[in-house]
């Protein structure tokens, strides 16, 4: 039996990967989203995700039931090790990650493709002011900041998302799974 493969999908915030995590899964039912830790509340709205308290993450975290943790802006995430066993079975995995992340995913994941969604800098800020949860200042900041490269040693596909998610999914398929096209 194959190994499945974890894709981790990488892009600044408001390039839509959730978007494009939902429209990947419709177009393809035996794919599966990992539902991430998160230290944010449920009701603080975006991705479903499993919410949790700082210190029942911290507790957790020592106790070695997460394979992946990070922080971004002021949050910790986590991918539980119970995640990843679908791979183990053939199945291919769709992960939210950190590009913070990616080079220690890649070493304790067999089969791993990173696709990088991006955008202009302008859709960007529509996205974000549309979603209603940052100030303009915020925005601003977001945009402002410098994000490191993608490390090169990574199998990584980057797909545009400023036009129709209709669009953007069907390359982000084809760029994924080229013998499907």
């Amino acid at each position: 039996m194959k190994t499945g493969r974890l894709i981790a999908v990488v892009g600044p915030s408001g390039v839509g990967k959730d978007s494009v995590i939902a429209g990947l899964v419709a177009a393809r039912p035996d794919l599966s989203v990992i539902r991430r830790v998160i230290t944010r509340a449920p009701q603080a709205g975006g991705e479903d995700h499993e919410p949790i308290s700082q210190a029942e993450f911290d507790t957790r975290k020592a106790s070695g039931d997460f394979a992946l943790t990070w922080v971004a802006h002021r949050l910790f995430y986590a991918i539980p090790r119970t995640a990843l066993a679908p791979l183990g079975e053939g199945q291919d995995l769709l992960a939210n990650l950190s590009r913070t992340v990616l080079a220690e995913a890649q070493a304790i994941v067999p089969c791993f493709t990173v696709l990088h969604i991006t955008a202009t800098s302008e859709t960007l800020a529509s996205r974000l002011a549309a979603r209603g949860r940052e100030s303009a200042n915020d925005i601003a900041a977001r945009l402002s900041r410098q994000t490191d490269a993608l490390p090169l040693e990574l199998d990584t596909v980057s797909v545009a998302n400023d036009g129709p998610l209709t669009e953007t999914v069907a390359r982000a398929l084809v760029a994924l799974y080229p013998e499907s096209a």
